[in-house]
């Protein structure tokens, strides 16, 4: 059963909904067929059912481009590489780091996240031109949420994958442990660089297609508007959005013991620490109770699962 939503945005080209907390992909099922991102590894099974269902083989896929090296994004990278022998194409940036085998800027050792390298063929810069079968696209280097992430434009169409660069309503995390103190600067730079393009359809790491460009530009400058009045909310933004990410990861997850597993990762007292004055327990509790309360987690036979879909 195929539980994504997936719609043709260009001839052959698919834009998968995947659930939000899973990064969305695009498939192109032409020849050879191609991926721009592969989900995150504990879903593969789902990921190779979609590609199944759109016509593609994982053994045939040509070339995955990869918008960032966040394991929700690369999850799919390796287990499609051995079916395949794929060429996998990311920004220099993501290439450095894969290949010197970084897992922490990759923020799968900070977060504890399950994810596993590849080999990388291309590195790709700003400004870079790639042609995904017919449909040609320019490539944006876009930091702030990822220090390589990337968007593609193709300005024929109006038609922009923003990847984590631009959601409809959110920003995605800042982690400035990993990727500095400049990360929100960075990303408000990067909002203003894809304000110049021209769009009408949006394709996001997460959540569904979306064409209110410009709502959605002001909405993302307006929070980082927030995040510099005040800082806290960053570190809300991480607590909340991580916290229910390690449920959806590893659910079902003891009660007793979950706070004194956050405890020993690196990401949960850094952040407590780096924004409410080490209130560990504090935080914790706050941040659990919104989540039982706004129905986001459930208690089951004494563990936590969390509602959102994979």
């Amino acid at each position: 059963m195929i539980a994504s939503n997936i719609t043709e945005v260009l001839q052959d080209l698919f834009f998968v909904e995947r659930g939000f907390l899973n990064a969305n992909q695009l498939v192109y099922s032409g020849d050879p067929p191609e991926l721009i991102d592969s989900g995150y590894i504990a879903y593969f099974q789902e990921t190779a059912s979609i590609l199944q269902h759109l016509g593609v083989a994982a053994e045939k896929v040509g070339r995955i481009i990869t918008t960032h090296c966040h394991c929700d994004h690369i999850g799919g990278h390796r287990a499609i590489y051995e079916r395949s022998g794929c060429s996998i194409w990311l920004h220099e940036i993501g290439k450095h780091f894969i290949e010197s085998r970084d897992g922490w800027s990759t923020w799968w050792e900070y977060y504890h996240q399950q994810a596993d390298f590849f080999p990388c063929a291309v590195g790709l810069t700003d400004g870079d031109k790639v042609r995904i079968g017919p449909h040609a696209f320019e490539v944006l280097h876009t930091p702030g949420h990822a220090a390589d992430g990337i968007v593609l434009y193709d300005r024929k169409n109006r038609l922009l994958i923003s990847s984590d660069t631009l959601w409809q309503h959110d920003l995605p995390v800042h982690t400035v442990r990993v990727e500095g103190n400049a990360a929100v600067w960075q990303t408000q730079k990067s909002l203003e660089k894809i304000s110049q393009l021209e769009v009408n359809t949006v394709c996001p790491g997460h959540g569904p297609l979306f064409t209110d460009f410009g709502a959605a530009l002001q909405r993302g400058q307006n929070k980082i508007g927030q995040y510099l009045a005040d800082r806290r909310i960053i570190g809300t933004d991480v607590l909340k959005k991580i916290t229910v990410y390690t449920v959806l990861m590893k659910q079902p997850v003891p009660v007793e013991g979950f706070f004194d597993d956050l405890m020993a990762t690196n990401w949960f007292a850094e952040t407590v620490d780096l924004y409410f004055d080490s209130r560990y327990r504090a935080k914790y509790d706050e941040i659990t109770g919104d989540f039982l309360k706004r129905g986001i987690l459930k208690i089951k036979d004494e563990h936590y699962v969390t509602t959102v879909r994979p």
